[in-house]
């Protein structure tokens, strides 16, 4: 099958959305699929507001189509609202093409974190964007409860995977720092929650690894915290495994993948109870959910690896991919 995914996440962002449409992509490939990503790259761009680090296509729509009627996908699927996003879906709807769409992020309350517009009003418009897809697809139960009671359509759930052979059980020697050893991990930025753990007086150390626009206000905020910046691939892992717990404080994200590859690692969670750890963690097993974040760091701190691990092995790319597959098939 030829499978054309269009996103406005891509590299050199890192995040949970552009590494699970990576992942799934080498998987598709595997099993004789040609898949053709439709990104950013070869579009001029514009810094989106408040990101200016992350490019947006510009004026996209022509392009896109030229390369769909180019490239004759069997399926399309839609990863992302933004312009390529909408480039492609115009693309289908004008075509009558059947399509695809993902809900990877809590859009409208990141967006009202920063800008006064109700949370409503931005769900009406993603309902509208969606609603003319065949299935949008999200990572966990507990999301698709949260769309459907905002009258969402045609919602199923897509569950993510890890790479265990980069998150792995590590020496926790890679880190000289006073134990126990608390770690953020990913984007630096308001919709983060970050402060939520960066204010709770935790014995040992506190580490961010990661970068955005909050990280030089972070840094001289709370100037006893060890803020790494960006770091990826096995530096990135090894940081991860030489932690003693994943403090997760988003209350904002849809799955957090990043807790997937800490437990992976060995490395319990601590989080709030909220849409994403709830489905994640395994409660006092993988880790520890409580509205006390304190509390839950904790009690986390007591957890065993070997159940973190086994857990994180049963979470693959290629069921992740299976599933994605099943999606764009059924209705072919």
């Amino acid at each position: 099958m030829k499978i054309a995914i269009a996103t406005d996440a891509w590299t050199p962002q890192i995040n949970g959305v552009v590494t699970t449409l990576q992942k799934i992509g080498e998987e598709l490939t595997t099993f004789g699929n040609e898949v053709k990503y439709i990104t950013p790259e070869g579009f001029s761009t514009f810094s989106c507001p408040s990101y200016p680090s992350i490019k947006l296509a510009l004026w996209p729509k022509a392009k896109v189509a030229s390369i769909l009627d180019t490239f004759e996908p069997d399926s399309i699927h839609i990863a992302t609202e933004g312009p390529l996003g909408h480039a492609a879906r115009s693309y289908c709807l004008k075509n009558n093409f059947k399509f695809t769409t993902s809900f990877h992020t809590q859009f409208p309350e990141y967006l009202r974190l920063r800008a006064p517009i109700p949370v409503s009003w931005s769900y009406a418009y993603l309902r509208r964007f969606h609603d003319q897809a065949i299935r949008t697809m999200v990572p966990t139960p507990s999301q698709q409860q949260r769309l459907l009671e905002r009258d969402f359509s045609n919602i199923v759930v897509w569950t993510r995977g890890v790479d265990t052979e980069l998150f792995m059980h590590r020496e926790k020697d890679f880190i000289d720092a006073p134990r126990p050893v608390s770690m953020y991990m990913g984007r630096v930025a308001v919709e983060k929650n970050i402060e939520a753990f960066l204010k709770l007086n935790l014995p040992g150390t506190k580490y961010v690894v990661g970068d955005g626009p909050d990280l030089e206000m972070l840094k001289t905020k709370y100037p006893a915290v060890r803020f790494t910046g960006f770091k990826h691939g096995v530096e990135l892992a090894k940081y991860l495994a030489a932690s003693d717990v994943f403090v997760f404080p988003s209350l904002t994200d849809t799955y957090g993948l990043v807790m997937l590859e800490a437990m992976a690692c060995g490395i319990p969670v601590a989080a709030f109870p909220v849409t994403g750890p709830i489905d994640v963690v395994i409660q006092g097993e993988t880790g520890v959910l409580d509205n006390d974040l304190k509390k839950a760091v904790l009690h986390a701190l007591e957890l065993k690896p070997d159940d973190c691990i086994e857990f994180a092995k049963r979470n693959s790319w290629r069921n992740c991919a299976e599933m994605f597959y099943s999606y764009l098939t059924s209705f072919n």
